[in-house]
């Protein structure tokens, strides 16, 4: 059985800091996030095994009450997520530079999962509405086959909800650009 990941996205730094006490006292979850993110929400991610998970966040949306915007679970993350969120990546660039742009914050982490899971790509980064305005995006690289196969895969799973903003695939990034991104 693989590790979970949660979150709980709510439109409230008073009631976020309320509903992620109640998650770490509810489960044996680890904390990976909980911080105020633009515009005015605040975030809340946890990571355990997945009854664990599922405990913590729906004591985290009783918790934030109506002022809960968005949750996900997803019961077996791929590994290479969570160092992607932590921004303790730094593959080396390949081939291709694939940037996928949400609207929310869990979308932006299915995207990734969706993404490692579809294809041979490498995370860069799972980057989650600090200075986005609300929006998130996913950085990966790899071959231009797997990271056109990577980022079609997130357009058509996220697409049936309308959360992708847009979507990128560059064959061949500028090195100077390329480091900008890390």
């Amino acid at each position: 059985m693989g590790l979970a990941i949660g979150t709980v996205e709510l439109n409230s730094v008073a009631s976020g800091v309320v509903a992620g006490d109640e998650m770490l006292k509810s489960a044996d979850v680890k904390l990976l996030m909980a911080q105020p993110v633009c515009p005015g929400k605040y975030v809340l991610l946890v990571t355990g095994d997945t009854s664990s998970v599922e405990t913590a966040v729906a004591a985290g949306k009783a918790a934030g009450r109506d002022k809960v915007v968005d949750s996900i679970i997803i019961s077996s993350i791929a590994p290479e997520v969570i160092p992607a969120i932590m921004r303790s990546t730094a593959p080396k660039q390949r081939e291709a530079v694939g940037v996928i742009e949400t609207y929310s914050l869990a979308s932006a982490i299915l995207a990734a999962d969706y993404a490692v899971k579809s294809s041979a790509i490498d995370l860069i980064e799972v980057r989650l509405g600090r200075g986005l305005g609300g929006k998130a995006f996913v950085l990966i690289t790899g071959n231009i086959s797997d990271v056109t196969t990577a980022a079609d895969t997130a357009k058509i799973q996220l697409g049936k909800e309308g959360m992708v903003l847009n979507i990128e695939v560059i064959p061949s990034l500028h090195k100077d650009m390329y480091q900008a991104l890390l």
